[in-house]
C-alpha cells in the first residue's frame, strides 16, 4: 500500500524508544517516514543504530488483516535466513518492533517494473517460499482475504454514510466470485510462507548484497504464487511483465495456463486490495490525507479491475 504523511506524539515516540531500543544511554530519534498502519524511525543509542517501528494509532477498532503476533515468529526465521533484519525487540501488544539498522536504498515505482528488478525479485520469492514450514501457521486463502474484508466492511459503519455500492463494483464483486470458483477446480499448490505485501518501500537495497524484506505482519502461509501476484499488482506491471517475473520465478517460460492462472491471482489480488482501500477510512474518524491516499489507490484499482477480462 502507498505510503502517507501523518502526525506524531514525540514524546511518545522517545518513550517507545528508551524503553525497547537496546542499551542504557539517551536515544537520538529521526524520522523516516509514515504508511498507512506503521510508523519507522531511526534510533541511535550507545553507538548503534535501529529501526523503531510503531503502529500508527487508528481511530476505530476495525480489523486489517495484520498479525503482529505470528510477524514476530516469521522475522526470527527469515533473519536467520538473511531474509529480514535481525530483529531485537518484537512486542506485539504495544505496536512495537525494533530491529538492527539495515544501510541501504530503495527502488522507485518505475524500477518495480524493470528487467533486472523483476529477476531479483523473482529469486527473493523462491528464497522466501523455500523457507521451512513453521509449527501453527497462519494460513489465509485468496477466498478467506475477501470474506474476512468483506465482513469488516459489512460490519462496521454506516453503509448510508459510505453509500451504496455502484453497478461497476457489484459487477467486480461477481467477478471475484467467479474466479475463485474457477480457482476451487484446479490443483490446489502446496502452500509456502508469503511475504503477502511485496513492493518497494519494503524492500532495502543493500550495496552488494540481496535485499531485504520489510514489514511481514501481513505474512501467511498461501499459495507462492500470491506473492508474484503481489508484486505485480503493486508495481503496476503490465501483463508481459507479469509472465517475465513468473518465468524468472520458475526459472523456464511458463506454459499458457500458468500464466492464466497467475493472471487471475493478481486480478484477485488488486480485489483484495480494493477491499482493503475500502475498509481503511471505515477505520479513521476523519478524513485526512492517508485516507485522500487510499481513496485515490481504490479509483485506480477499481478501474483497472473493471478493463481486466
Amino acid at each position: 500500500m502507498p505510503a502517507a504523511g501523518a502526525g506524531a506524539d514525540p514524546s511518545r515516540i522517545e518513550r517507545l524508544a528508551v524503553r525497547y531500543v537496546p542499551g542504557r544511554g539517551p536515544v537520538a530519534i529521526g524520522r523516516l517516514g509514515s504508511g498507512l498502519v506503521n510508523r519507522s524511525y531511526r534510533v541511535a543509542r550507545d553507538g548503534r543504530e535501529y529501526s523503531l517501528r510503531a503502529a500508527a494509532p487508528r481511530d476505530n477498532a476495525i480489523g486489517l488483516g495484520l498479525d503482529r503476533a505470528w510477524e514476530c515468529r516469521v522475522l526470527r526465521r527469515a533473519a536467520r535466513a538473511g531474509l529480514a533484519p535481525h530483529v531485537e525487540r518484537c512486542e506485539p501488544r504495544a505496536g512495537v518492533l525494533v530491529a538492527r539498522w539495515v544501510e541501504g536504498s530503495c527502488w522507485s515505482t518505475r524500477d518495480a517494473s524493470s528487467v533486472g528488478v523483476i529477476e531479483k525479485v523473482a529469486l527473493l520469492a523462491r528464497r522466501v517460499h523455500a523457507l521451512p514450514p513453521m509449527p501453527r501457521p497462519r494460513i489465509v486463502s485468496a477466498a478467506q482475504w475477501i470474506d474476512f474484508y468483506r465482513r469488516e466492511i459489512d460490519g462496521h459503519g454506516d453503509e448510508t454514510a459510505r453509500g451504496p455500492r455502484d453497478s461497476g463494483l457489484r459487477d467486480i464483486d461477481r467477478r471475484a466470485r467467479s474466479l475463485l470458483e474457477s480457482l476451487t477446480r484446479e490443483p490446489a499448490p502446496a502452500g509456502a510462507l508469503c511475504h503477502g505485501d511485496l513492493h518497494v518501500q519494503n524492500l532495502v537495497i543493500v550495496p552488494g548484497g540481496d535485499p531485504v524484506i520489510l514489514d511481514w505482519e501481513y505474512a501467511h502461509v498461501a499459495d507462492p504464487w500470491w506473492d508474484l501476484a503481489g508484486w505485480a499488482c503493486n508495481g503496476d506491471l503490465t501483463p508481459d511483465r507479469r509472465d517475465l517475473l513468473l518465468g524468472f520465478y520458475l526459472g523456464r517460460a511458463p506454459a499458457a495456463g500458468e500464466t492464466a492462472r497467475l493472471a487471475r491471482l493478481a486480478w484477485l489480488y488488486d480485489y483484495v486490495c480494493l477491499l482493503w482501500c475500502e475498509l481503511y477510512p471505515i477505520s479513521r474518524s476523519s478524513a485526512g490525507e492517508p485516507v485522500q491516499v487510499v481513496s485515490a489507490r481504490a479509483g485506480q484499482l477499481a478501474e483497472r479491475l473493471r478493463r481486466c477480462p
